[in-house]
């Protein structure tokens, strides 16, 4: 399936800016699930310092700004020939150890309520309890834009009963590790069925399995990636895989518009 993404990032401020600077994880790669055809990165009213591959192998630019003008606007666009290989990307790659991912991050700590859903994955071969982990996620949360924020935990969001794809993927990730199996968190785009213009990127967790390698779950659709997916960067959590993250100097509000579009 060839998909069109196009994401729109727009910041506005109210005075000009003394110092910015803002990471870039925008440009998804080719492996065995997807090929990008054409992609396009525009940036206005900041200037790219470098460009390179972080320790998880996702192309990040660095960008900077200073003073006038008063608006940043960033544009991904392109096209991606995508495969449904049943959520297998392959096997492990990258500057990181496959044993960093199964160490725990501030946001995918697990506790009381994470050990007891883990708990009830029953026995199987591995990827059927990774399955199972899914179908846990998936009763227990309740897609509900709103009810969480970038700061909440794979815990809080449980105890909550409700949250969205990265509280999915970060609970996926904590019981996964649990588990035994080296996980990581997903960023991306999912082209829907019933919508082409989207509020926000897409997240889901993908656990290595011994002879297959990295194996996605998308515990918010209960369902292993499949053609609609366009994976763009990983890590260990949000944090780490986020489209666009920052520091901002000085006194200046930020306005922030994002405009997304995925379409076949």
């Amino acid at each position: 399936m060839r998909l069109k993404v196009t994401h729109r990032t727009e910041y506005n401020y109210d005075q000009p800016v003394r110092y910015g600077l803002q990471r870039l994880r925008l440009w998804p790669a080719s492996g065995p699930a997807q090929t990008m055809l054409t992609w396009t990165l525009r940036i206005e009213g900041a200037r790219e310092e470098v460009r390179f591959l972080d320790q998880f192998g996702n192309d990040t630019r660095l960008l900077s700004v200073d003073g006038d003008p008063h608006t940043i606007s960033i544009l991904a666009e392109g096209e991606v020939e995508t495969n449904d290989v049943s959520g297998v990307s392959g096997l492990h790659r990258g500057f990181a150890p496959l044993w960093l991912f199964q160490h725990e991050t501030p946001l995918t700590a697990p506790g009381p309520a994470i050990r007891d859903l883990v708990a009830g994955v029953g026995e199987g071969d591995e990827v059927g309890r990774l399955h199972s982990l899914m179908a846990l996620i998936a009763e227990r949360i309740v897609y509900e834009p709103g009810t969480t924020d970038t700061r909440t935990t794979a815990e809080q969001a449980l105890v909550k009963g409700a949250g969205v794809c990265q509280d999915h993927a970060h609970v996926f990730a904590a019981g996964a590790r649990l588990l035994g199996f080296p996980a990581r968190y997903v960023s991306g785009y999912l082209m829907m069925n019933d919508r082409v213009e989207q509020v926000a990127t897409h997240a889901w967790a993908e656990a290595n399995v011994a002879g297959l390698g990295w194996v996605g779950f998308d515990a918010a659709n209960c369902i292993s990636p499949d053609e609609r997916y366009v994976r763009v960067a990983v890590g260990r959590d949000y944090r780490e895989a986020m489209p666009i993250s920052g520091i901002l100097i000085g006194r200046a509000e930020e306005q922030l518009a994002v405009h997304i579009t995925v379409e076949q």
